[in-house]
């Protein structure tokens, strides 16, 4: 006999969950047919030691692959017919991740209550985005939920895209920024001292620059511990410093001058901006709300101020084209399309 873990409707429709001994998998589900329930996930319980996970640090986090994946099998199940309840508690059972089958687990409850789905989602606001609550609200009101949620699954597929390549486009120049860091400082604390002791035994008119080279490996050998300190304390400063409003707009500022990292920095959120803009709007969200929505999405507080600006410049009927060339942020392709889209009612 084996032991199955199990989730069910039951004859009032409530979800059930629990286990069941069985000799196989069939007869498991066989087993709850006969009491008068309706299996939705039937799996084999394992009690071996083998199955004992190690909970590591930020382990009780929801990954962004697996909201990626909720998304995209949720919206494949209500496009199927699926009751959403019964969709819900279906990702809940099957779900790998301990974290989001918690917040699932809330989810399927409040939703069994009555309250919507974009309600139940917004109880977690780490884990689910405003964009993401915003576009299950729109799919609700218009009656389109199965559209909506076809459309976030590609959202959130195309955003953790972005993120993909944001990572991968700053790993090779920050490691190649440490290597020439240690690389410099390994030279100058290691080997340029024995170059001072060579130069000192022959009394050598050393140039003005050797001299520069030599003293700065005295300074660094002779303060190391009081370097390391000043620049962990910097850090730690700086960290700090950049949580505030001010101190976070101002570093965004200069990382949106900074050579090479800039581009980047400015590419991803404007692409991000026209793909979660497309999305809401597409969805049925007004433009005033789906612009204030897309600055809340996006990782760079001087774009989402110039953003937010565009807003009250539409309030006051401005063209939405127009309000974007004003912030003077956007570059020229992002603005004409979208001069393009007002003009064919094709702005999504």
């Amino acid at each position: 006999m084996a032991q199955f873990k199990y989730s069910a409707q039951d004859a009032s429709g409530e979800i059930q969950k629990g286990t069941i001994e069985a000799d196989t998998k069939d007869a498991a589900v066989a087993a709850l047919k006969k009491k008068s329930m309706r299996p939705l996930a039937v799996e084999t319980q394992k009690k071996s030691a083998a199955n004992i996970q190690i909970k590591m640090p930020g382990s009780n986090k929801v990954k962004n692959e697996d909201i990626v994946i909720f998304t995209r099998q949720l919206a494949t199940m209500i496009n199927a017919g699926v009751p959403l309840i019964q969709s819900l508690a279906t990702m809940r059972d099957q779900t790998d991740s301990e974290a989001l089958q918690a917040v699932l687990d809330k989810v399927v409850v409040k939703v069994q209550s009555g309250i919507p789905l974009s309600e139940a989602l917004a109880e977690h606001p780490k884990v689910f985005s405003p964009v993401y609550i915003n576009m299950v609200k729109a799919g609700e009101e218009g009656g389109i939920l199965d559209q909506i949620m076809e459309r976030l699954a590609i959202q959130e597929e195309k955003d953790a895209e972005i993120r993909g390549k944001l990572k991968s486009a700053l790993t090779y120049p920050a490691v190649v920024m440490i290597v020439a860091i240690g690389a410099v400082t390994f030279l100058l604390t290691n080997i340029i001292p024995n170059f001072g002791e060579i130069f000192e035994q022959y009394d050598m008119d050393l140039p003005i620059q050797t001299r520069i080279l030599l003293g700065l490996s005295d300074f660094l050998v002779s303060n190391a511990i009081g370097i390391v300190i000043a620049i962990v304390g910097s850090i730690v400063a700086l960290l700090r410093w950049k949580k505030t409003p001010k101190g976070k707009f101002l570093f965004d500022k200069f990382l949106l001058k900074a050579p090479i990292f800039g581009t980047v920095v400015l590419k991803v959120n404007v692409a991000r901006f026209a793909q979660t803009f497309s999305s809401l709007t597409g969805a049925g969200v007004s433009v005033v709300n789906a612009l204030e929505v897309t600055s809340g999405a996006l990782s760079n507080a001087v774009i989402q101020k110039a953003i937010l600006d565009s807003v009250a410049s539409i309030k006051n009927g401005e063209p939405i084209s127009k309000s974007l060339v004003e912030t003077g942020i956007f570059p020229p392709i992002i603005t004409q399309m979208t001069a393009v889209g007002e003009e064919t009612g094709q702005i999504d």
